[in-house]
């Protein structure tokens, strides 16, 4: 499957690593050039010859039929008002959490909504999947938590782009779990906050996992 991860930073790099293992073709795009070039170098070193490009954000087209947001909120706000015709027919990754960062007091978006449920909107031609945003990226690198695979929580009102993203993140040797509609990602960013909050507490530095065991 071709994926673009738009984004340069930690998140994009473990999500990449995890994808470049599994075989996916990707390509990084970066407001930078040079900062995606370097992630794109890093992470062939994980996949096969002539698996990952890279490319400048604005200026070089999206090539994946998968385009993974891994931005912070306001960013992926901002990529998707700008690039929403190109994004149409593609399944669009969000993985943010949308925590207010300048005091870290509760989350953004309005009370009845949520992050992929604001994208949405401004992606009307594109089908969102909310995933990974109760996954740290030091975890992702390595795929899984005190031996135990990473479980990603996948929401949206697609049934199809669900089984095609629980098929990713399955080849990238972790548990898909799906949870329904889109406007379950509420809760899932609920999570993701919580176990951010919990770092601190719990002295887990960013190190943990949100696991199900039966």
């Amino acid at each position: 499957m071709d994926v673009t991860i738009i984004g340069t930073g930690n998140m994009a790099r473990g999500i990449g690593t995890r994808l470049a293992t599994a075989g996916a073709r990707l390509q990084i795009l970066g407001r930078n050039a040079d900062e995606a070039r370097t992630l794109a170098n890093e992470l062939s070193g994980k996949a096969a010859a002539g698996q990952v490009t890279a490319g400048q954000l604005d200026a070089d087209p999206v090539a994946g039929d998968v385009v993974v947001l891994a931005l912070p909120y306001d960013a992926a706000v901002e990529v998707a008002k700008r690039l929403a015709d190109q994004l149409a027919n593609r399944i669009v990754v969000d993985i943010t959490n949308p925590v207010n960062f300048a005091t870290f007091d509760g989350l953004v978006v309005p009370p009845d909504s949520s992050a992929a449920q604001e994208l949405a909107k401004l992606l009307p031609g594109a089908t969102v999947v909310k995933a990974f945003n109760t996954t740290f990226a030091g975890t992702l690198t390595s795929g899984e938590v005190n031996g135990q695979p990473l479980d990603v929580f996948i929401a949206t009102d697609s049934p199809e782009a669900a089984k095609a993203i629980a098929s990713l993140v399955e080849q990238a040797g972790m548990r898909p779990i799906e949870i329904g509609p889109l406007r379950r990602a509420r809760e899932l960013e609920a999570m993701g906050y919580v176990h951010m909050l919990a770092q601190d507490p719990a002295g887990t530095g960013f190190g943990s996992a949100l696991k199900l065991y039966s």
